[in-house]
């Protein structure tokens, strides 16, 4: 029989550069989760700093990633509680290039405390491009953990079924994506077609990549006060059912679940997704041509 595990997703609305303040409500969250039998807490993006990288005191703050790091490791060790803490933003030191470089990680913490996975985010929104440093060509990686194999992506990931692909071929049966994604994203034009857009992006993609990779995803994006363009959603979802629960577009809060790894395997027995993706024949090598080049 198929694992269930306790999961809970968070959607915090960060207070900028207020890391302390932000560290002690994401604590209130896991703690809580941690009473309530969660296996599992998965935090928002940005959730320490928020999305402010003009700030002169944004990259300041991106020095501190080590210390939060630490405390969020010795949190799951005495709640006894796996943690996605989100991301937190990293200032590194480029030796070769002498200038500093920021890299937006996401990681997954054990319930003993240890680290088990790590992803830099690769694919960076627009804005982000000018201060963050992508991972590039990096292979996504897939890491063991107490609930299975897990794959971790970071917010605009989830609009590349590629990113996704790499996960299942190397076993993920559960996502985890990390989010700051809000509904001003979009463009005026589409804004004015709907101002809700974002929205339908997220709930369609995010139950989208469930059938199509037979998979979990556990989506945890930040929340704000209302008019103020927060998109929220955090979800967690499955093949067939779609959101096993949803919050709202912008209340901050916490809803903690039972996600049965039966229904991936129902949904495989089904779709055979994965068993495509391992036949020696398999037809898609994922290769992307320029304009004039032939593959």
């Amino acid at each position: 029989m198929a694992p269930v595990y306790k999961v809970a997703v968070v959607q915090m609305h960060p207070k900028p550069l207020q890391l302390e303040k932000n560290f002690a409500k994401a604590e209130h969250f896991i703690r809580a989760a941690a009473k309530q039998g969660a296996e599992l807490a998965v935090l928002p993006e940005y959730h320490l700093t928020n999305w402010i990288p003009k700030d002169p005191k944004f990259a300041d703050a991106c020095d501190q990633w080590e210390t939060y790091l630490q405390k969020y490791q010795a949190l799951a060790k005495e709640c006894n509680i796996n943690i996605v803490p989100g991301t937190i933003v990293e200032r590194h030191v480029d030796a070769e290039k002498e200038e500093d470089k920021l890299l937006n990680v996401a990681y997954f913490i054990s319930n003993e405390g240890a680290i088990l996975g790590k992803y830099v985010k690769k694919n960076l929104w627009g804005p982000e491009r000018e201060h963050l440093t992508s991972s590039g060509r990096d292979v996504h990686e897939v890491f063991d953990t107490p609930l299975g194999r897990v794959g971790l992506l970071i917010c605009c990931d989830l609009a590349f079924p590629e990113a996704f692909r790499e996960l299942i071929a190397q076993g993920a049966k559960i996502v985890i994506i990390p989010t700051f994604w809000t509904l001003s994203d979009c463009s005026p034009a589409g804004l004015a077609l709907n101002p809700s857009s974002e929205a339908v992006f997220l709930d369609s993609t995010l139950t989208a990549r469930t059938f199509e990779n037979t998979c979990a995803v556990i989506f945890a994006n930040a929340g704000g006060p209302p008019g103020r363009g927060y998109a929220g959603l955090s979800q967690v979802c499955v093949p067939y059912v779609g959101a096993l629960t949803r919050l709202g577009s912008s209340a901050e809060g916490m809803s903690v679940v039972d996600l049965d790894l039966g229904i991936l395997e129902d949904a495989e027995e089904n779709y055979k997704v994965r068993a495509d993706l391992a036949r020696h024949d398999w037809h898609y090598d994922y290769r992307h041509s320029r304009p004039g080049e032939k593959l």
